[in-house]
């Protein structure tokens, strides 16, 4: 789907990145920023659209802990995206511990603005 044509309020298919060689590539070569409890990984990836990848540490719990982290972490970046530069391929890692929505959205914002990706 073209760039032009991606409502803000949605989370497409074509912004997640699914392939284990770009998310190998991501922890490799991508630069990272870290708050508590959260990195955020980053490389630039020459489209008009960010892409973004949720990663859970080892050991992060029960299915449906992971399950509802994930969840939280895809709503977050839904409601935030049209806040951020485009042109980025993300990825999400997050451990376990305080695990809310709020809590990743503060996470996110203050990778995010770590990372240099909020728009000015």
């Amino acid at each position: 789907m073209e760039a032009d044509l991606l409502l803000p309020g949605r989370f497409y298919r074509s912004e997640r990145i699914k392939s284990s060689d770009e998310i190998r590539n991501l922890f490799k070569n991508g630069e990272r920023v870290s708050v508590s409890g959260a990195k955020l990984f980053f490389l630039p990836n020459n489209l008009k659209i960010n892409r973004i990848a949720f990663t859970l540490s080892r050991h992060y719990g029960s299915a449906v802990k992971r399950n509802r982290s994930k969840r939280y972490s895809r709503e977050v970046y839904r409601s935030f995206k049209t806040y951020l530069n485009a042109g980025y391929d993300l990825l999400l890692l997050v451990y376990p511990g305080n695990d809310s929505f709020g809590m990743r959205y503060v996470q996110f914002s203050l990778l995010c603005d770590k990372a240099g990706l909020l728009k000015k």
